[in-house]
């Protein structure tokens, strides 16, 4: 019985389980890249998201495709949750308006995100810079410290996920 609960878990999962093990690097190369773009996706840059982080996971030569998949964490969706808890820690170390009143503006950036097309990559951009500075360093200062321990968190699990899948992987050609 168990057995047929946790096939019905992988199923879903079966064509990214073998996408991620088909990726043509070392798992420690698609593990940076998952890391990478989950601390740039943490980051206020929405708009240049993919840009920064296609920038830096080919300058740390990192998978590519591997950070572009993380940086869709923060989405006109999931902004506001995700800017007003960034901007909560960085609060902590950098005073600014309430917390409420934060949460209210970024529901209002939600709002203007998603009246625009998905490619007015420099629009998206603005509307995040024209926040105020009130706001803007305890956002950085936030997003920085969450970003970093998400991108840790990130890099440990899907290293370790990544090597349990290329062990499985030539285990299984050994066998045929």
């Amino acid at each position: 019985m168990v057995e047929i609960r946790q096939k019905r878990i992988v199923i879903p999962y079966r064509s990214v389980v073998k996408w991620l093990v088909r990726l043509r690097r070392s798992p420690r190369a698609i593990a940076g890249g998952f890391a990478l773009g989950t601390f740039v996706a943490f980051t206020p840059t929405m708009g240049v998201q993919f840009v920064i982080a296609f920038f830096l996971a080919t300058i740390l030569n990192l998978n590519r495709p591997a950070s572009f998949v993380t940086v869709w964490i923060t989405n006109v969706a999931t902004v506001a949750p995700i800017y007003t808890f960034n901007y909560w820690v960085g609060s902590k170390f950098w005073s600014g308006p309430s917390v409420a009143e934060v949460y209210r503006t970024f529901l209002d950036l939600t709002a203007k995100l998603m009246g625009l097309n998905i490619w007015d990559i420099w629009d998206q951009f603005k509307i995040v810079m024209s926040l105020g500075q009130d706001i803007i360093i305890p956002l950085i200062i936030g997003s920085v410290i969450v970003g970093l321990i998400a991108a840790i968190i990130v890099y440990v699990a899907s290293l370790a996920l990544l090597k349990l899948l290329v062990v499985r992987r030539s285990k299984k050609r050994i066998l045929y």
